[in-house]
């Protein structure tokens, strides 16, 4: 990450020392994922993303990173609802680090998803109906 973004983050922690600075760089990683997914599915065109986009790329991008671990990563930064990660994007829009549009809010990332069905589910065995392990 640039130098700029480090110093601008000083700011940030100063002011809102709730989340460690890996899970600001991690929500930059990841909006930088969701971003080039919005750009190849607009035909290359940068286009802004929503909060909802952004949720997904971020699940996708902590799924990628962290595997099996994604809940016990985000716990550990206290990242525990989507709005957590509402808190880190607004923190940055804050210190104009990122940008937003007027319909963009905090509200964007209220109840996105579930942390357990996003990040544990996808990682427990498949469950095969009627079966069991003594046939």
């Amino acid at each position: 990450m640039p130098k700029d973004f480090d110093e601008a983050l000083e700011a940030v922690l100063q002011k809102d020392p709730r989340y460690p600075r890996e899970a600001y760089h991690f929500v930059r990683e990841a909006l930088e994922h969701a971003q080039q997914a919005a750009n190849r599915a607009s035909a290359g065109e940068t286009r802004h993303i929503s909060g909802q986009e952004l949720l997904a790329g971020i699940r996708e991008f902590a799924l990628r990173q962290f595997g099996p671990m994604a809940c016990c990563v985000l716990d550990d930064w206290g990242v525990k609802r989507c709005e957590d990660f509402g808190e880190i994007v607004f923190n940055l829009i804050d210190q104009h680090i990122l940008s937003k549009t007027e319909k963009d809010s905090r509200e964007d990332f209220k109840g996105g998803y579930d942390f357990t069905e996003a990040f544990r589910r996808p990682f427990e065995p498949a469950q095969k109906s009627g079966r069991n392990c003594q046939n």
